[in-house]
């Protein structure tokens, strides 16, 4: 990324000295590209100081760094390259062609001494230079030169992308949706008809999920009155200088039975053993390859967690670790933070598994296309394999300020008892 800011910079420079008052453009260039470098050096020199940034920055700030970083920088890199390329090319082949005045000038004077003989060619080639000098003379030039805007346009237009990035990331990043969701299970109990589960993961209390925003989140969770609200991780984004604003949140939640949750691969970014130490001594229920009991109308419900591993052999690990401590009394609940967790856990019939992590694909273009698909087996909504059904919630918080077509979200889940959930 520092590379690729100074490579922005220093195109950027050579195209404005080309255009109309560099003066003014320049130094703006110059100080757009200063302050990204700046703070890439800073994240690389001080990352313990960096990461606190967001107890300062406003919101905004670090949202223009990261949609440039992540989203306009690259295909910019792409784009200069490119064109660099073409040019490369372009000049390689002018060299090997003659230029089209001699080429011109060729031509006529073998058209004259076609017609009239050496003698006369070379009068008239004599009167030629003047008259092809006046019908070659160039009309004034305008002020401003398409060249010149195109080069203005190709340097003005990243930062500009940037901005109204910003000013959509900023419209979304305070707002959530609470998506409601009736799911039919083969395997529910009759007594479990109508259990609700509230639904909460990927909070990421941090850079873009401040600890104000926290309070309506609570709220809009409570208001649902679910008989288990579980968490599938990501509880903080960055730094466990967070831990205590997100503990206090958990701490506000009210399900009418029981509360559960795990850990996703944010929470550990600074350190593991810290972040799953506090949680267990704010006696909050974090599972660590554990399994809970809670009974609920009358029935026993068993919810089982996973702790944080790359890969499908960390989960199938984690599903090891889960097989001898299942009730085969109760039903069963599996929470993954990474929702391929659902494969294990489909084949030894685990009959429900809540994910998150995948954002519901943060950049898509409609519910198929987009980076969910190209990244995920699983990444948005209801999945079904034999008999089991996998809920994949969006995310309520943001790691990332900008999301197309996978709205932050609440997913609210009514069980329905079913003969045939297929």
């Amino acid at each position: 990324m520092l590379l690729g800011d100074v490579a922005f910079w220093l195109w950027g420079d050579c195209k404005l000295r080309r255009t109309w008052h560099p003066k003014v453009w320049r130094p703006l260039l110059g100080l757009w590209s200063g302050l990204l470098v700046g703070y890439l050096l800073w994240f690389v020199l001080l990352p313990a100081q960096a990461r606190q940034a967001h107890a300062w920055m406003p919101i905004w700030v670090l949202a223009g760094m990261y949609i440039w970083h992540l989203l306009v920088l690259p295909p910019t890199l792409l784009y200069i390259i490119a064109t660099a390329s073409v040019a490369v090319v372009s000049r390689l082949l002018a060299r090997r062609r003659p230029t089209r005045s001699a080429t011109i000038a060729d031509a006529a004077e073998l058209g004259l001494r076609e017609a009239h003989g050496p003698a006369e060619a070379g009068r008239a080639a004599a009167v030629a230079p003047p008259v092809a000098a006046a019908a070659s003379a160039a009309p004034a030039q305008p002020a401003v030169s398409r060249r010149q805007v195109l080069a203005a346009a190709a340097v003005a237009v990243p930062p500009l992308l940037t901005g109204g990035g910003v000013v959509l990331a900023m419209r979304q990043v305070h707002h959530f949706r609470i998506n409601r969701v009736e799911l039919p299970l083969v395997a529910l109990p009759a007594e479990l008809d109508g259990m609700t589960i509230a639904h909460v993961s990927d909070l990421h209390v941090g850079r873009f999920t401040r600890a104000r925003m926290l309070p309506a989140i609570a709220d809009a969770t409570n208001a649902l009155r679910a008989d288990l609200v579980l968490l599938t991780g990501d509880l903080i984004d960055l730094t466990l200088s967070d831990l205590p604003a997100a503990l206090d949140f958990v701490r506000k939640l009210d399900p009418r039975f029981g509360l559960f949750m795990v850990e996703g691969n944010h929470d550990l970014i600074e350190d593991r053993f810290a972040f799953e130490t506090r949680v267990r001594q704010a006696g909050l229920p974090l599972l660590l390859d554990e399994a809970e009991t809670v009974p609920v109308r009358r029935r026993v419900v068993q919810v089982l967690g996973t702790t944080w591993g790359r890969g499908d052999a960390a989960l199938v690990g984690s599903l090891g670790r889960l097989a001898p401590q299942r009730r085969d009394d109760a039903f069963q609940i599996l929470l993954a933070h990474h929702p391929h967790a659902f494969d294990p856990a489909a084949a030894v019939g685990i009959p429900l598994t809540l994910a998150g992590h995948t954002h519901g694909g943060q950049f898509m273009l409609n519910e198929r296309l987009g980076a969910g698909p190209a990244m995920f087996r699983y990444w948005s909504g209801v999945y079904r394999q034999r008999d089991a059904a996998l809920v994949v919630s969006n995310g309520v918080g943001n790691w990332f300020p900008l999301r197309t077509a996978a709205p932050a979200e609440i997913v609210h889940i009514t069980l329905r008892s079913a003969a045939d959930a297929g």
